[in-house]
């Protein structure tokens, strides 16, 4: 670290070298104008110079220190520092000019004010371009072990991310490789830009790059390209730090990380309305179902940022809530929170814990989610779990007096081919009738994709297959899904909570769905193997599988809110009044002792006949309609 003795001498050595290059000039403007011109000097020449050199000397010194110039590193220096500079000697010039009219110096030439600056300004810049050039070629030299790198993205996208990556002695980029046909050939900071038609694969080794860092915006299609592009060319894909890891001490954050599957996403996260939410969720009880879940924990965590009165987790896991009474007791010391092990199904249980407790928000997502799982032999326990559960948590809830109850549901409730998103549907059915029914509680349902990361998606399975060796198996080399992060999952909750009108679902604008495989592929990338090493194997649809998941029926239609990422799904007639919640409770709710169960066929049908969108595999084409 450099101490101020350090800076203060650094200083001064600049301020001689100008001081001296001023002089030079000012020197240089009267030989100029007297010898090159041919024009005849004053007798009184030499004692002109004399007097007013120090004079030069002093003004231009005294207005470039005025503006700073020498707090600038010159080996660094850029266009506003070069900028900057003019403006300091543009000041000098004008100060000097009326500095000699005052001392009305005899025969003085006046054509010197006008040679004088351009002389010294083509020094100053000179002597800064040099520095600039030494510390260039300092950094290319130390950097010549450094390992190859290739960025991805256009002139304008690249650019920045070369500045930041100018200082790293880890890295040296050796090119950029532009999605833009238009942009190869051109070059950027000496380095070559290449691109379509010329492969990326091909451009890597040219360059003898084995190492590329995506430096095109989220959220573009140009990135997305870039990703597959990279995927099959074999290439290892970092990122720069977030903006958080900027700030942290340790000297390595400022190095390009490994690409997370955050980072796949083709499109900017969601951001959060942080002062309505302060003002919503400050002070209040709020109660979250299936909270060691990986959406409902996340939510936990999202929500002690803004200051809750008291947080009440519930979750059927024991193991699950014990995990995260301690997260949250480590993180939040102060948070005072209240962690329960019950049922959703359990109306009683729930009723006498919400009286107690007395929420003013629920968040409920606790719910029964794998689709193969749920689709025969358990089909009676996901109507169970996911629209008795919704109700009986729903009804107690409003019973309670709480203010608002967030339901959280998936794409796969929209034309569902599957139990799993039947039930799901289902719930959004109830919850519409329970909304009319508790006018006072507002309840309301948000409806996403497949989350990165969380239990029982297929990020973590690809995750044990690649670790084991292979093979990663997907289903279809078509099917294509739709993603979001595990924190966006839970922003988005909290936000519907914030906006949402009673009865209304909320959809995510998520972008363009991301192919399986292409997933797949760069997970195994992103583990630093190949596909020789961990080949990925294609199993068929698994039951209630289709190819698409929408995240809007055919008769529905959307409309704009607030929040630029959040829609308002508009149903068609299928919701009608809603359902018989009276019925509902006696066709599902576990019989008499000894009584038999519904088998899976049995449960299809009375699903079929309740939600009218509903159409079970073999009964109709399993690749569902976009």
């Amino acid at each position: 670290m450099k101490t101020p003795l350090a800076w203060w001498q650094r200083g001064w050595r600049r301020l001689l070298a100008d001081a001296t290059l001023v002089g030079l000039a000012w020197l240089a403007a009267f030989v100029f104008r007297f010898s090159l011109l041919r024009n005849n000097a004053p007798a009184n020449i030499v004692p002109i110079v004399a007097l007013t050199l120090p004079v030069a000397v002093a003004a231009w010194i005294a207005s470039l220190s005025a503006l700073g110039i020498y707090r600038s590193a010159w080996r660094h220096a850029s266009v506003p520092d070069v900028l900057r500079l003019l403006r300091g000697c543009a000041l000098a010039s004008i100060s000097l000019a009326a500095v000699l009219l005052v001392l009305r110096v005899p025969n003085f030439p006046r054509s010197i004010v006008l040679i004088h600056p351009l002389l010294a300004v083509s020094a100053l810049l000179a002597l800064r371009l040099r520095s600039r050039l030494r510390g260039e070629r300092s950094s290319r030299e130390a950097s010549e072990q450094a390992r190859p790198l290739l960025l991805l993205g256009s002139v304008d996208e690249a650019a920045p991310t070369l500045q930041s990556l100018r200082a790293n002695r880890q890295w040296r980029v050796v090119g950029v490789y532009s999605p833009h046909a238009g942009e190869a050939g051109s070059r950027l900071h000496d380095l070559p830009v290449l691109g379509p038609p010329q492969a990326l694969d091909q451009a890597a080794q040219e360059l003898g790059a084995l190492h590329a860092l995506v430096a095109a915006s989220a959220g573009s299609a140009a990135r997305r390209l870039l990703l597959e592009q990279a995927s099959g060319a074999r290439l290892a894909l970092l990122a720069l730090p977030r903006a958080d890891e900027w700030l942290q001490p340790d000297a390595q954050s400022a190095v390009p990380r490994n690409l997370e599957l955050d980072d796949l996403l083709g499109r900017a996260a969601v951001q959060l309305d942080v002062r309505g939410l302060s003002d919503l969720l400050a002070g209040q009880c709020v109660l979250v179902t299936g909270a060691g879940g990986s959406i409902g924990s996340e939510l936990c965590r999202q929500i002690a940022r803004f200051g809750v009165g008291r947080l009440v987790c519930l979750d059927v896991s024991e193991f699950a809530i014990y995990q995260l009474e301690h997260e949250l007791k480590a993180r939040h010391p102060e948070l005072p929170a209240v962690f329960l092990t019950a049922n959703v199904r359990d109306a009683e249980r729930l009723q006498q814990l919400l009286q107690r407790e007395r929420p003013a928000l629920v968040f409920h997502a606790a719910a029964y989610k794998h689709v193969p799982l749920m689709e025969q032999d358990n089909a009676i326990e996901a109507v169970r779990t996911n629209v008795l559960g919704t109700v009986h948590t729903a009804r107690a809830a409003a019973l309670c007096g709480a203010r608002r109850f967030v339901l959280i549901s998936t794409d796969k409730a929209v034309n569902p081919t599957n139990v799993m998103g039947a039930s799901k549907r289902l719930a959004e059915r109830a919850l519409l009738a329970l909304s009319r029914q508790h006018p006072d509680t507002r309840m309301v349902a948000v409806r996403f994709g497949n989350v990165l990361g969380s239990s029982g998606s297929v990020v973590p399975r690809f995750a044990q297959q690649i670790a084991a060796g292979g093979p990663v198996t997907v289903t279809h080399p078509e099917i294509v899904r739709y993603f979001m992060t595990i924190p966006e999952a839970a922003q988005l909750v909290l936000q519907a909570a914030l906006m949402g009108e009673s009865g209304q679902i909320y959809v995510l604008d998520m972008g363009e769905p991301v192919r399986i495989v292409e997933l797949a592929r760069m997970m195994i990338r992103l583990s630093g193997k190949t596909e020789e090493e961990v080949p990925v194997v294609f199993t068929g649809l698994r039951p209630g599988e289709k190819l698409y998941e929408e995240l809007l029926a055919d008769d529905e239609t959307t409309l704009p809110t607030p929040h630029p990422k959040l829609r308002v799904a508009r149903h068609g007639d299928s919701d009608g009044p809603g359902v018989d919640l009276q019925a509902l409770r006696l066709r599902f709710q576990p019989g008499t002792q000894g009584a038999p169960e519904p088998d899976a066929p049995t449960v299809k049908h009375w699903l079929a006949a309740l939600v009218p969108e509903y159409r079970p595999q073999g009964a109709a084409d399993p690749q569902g309609s976009r």
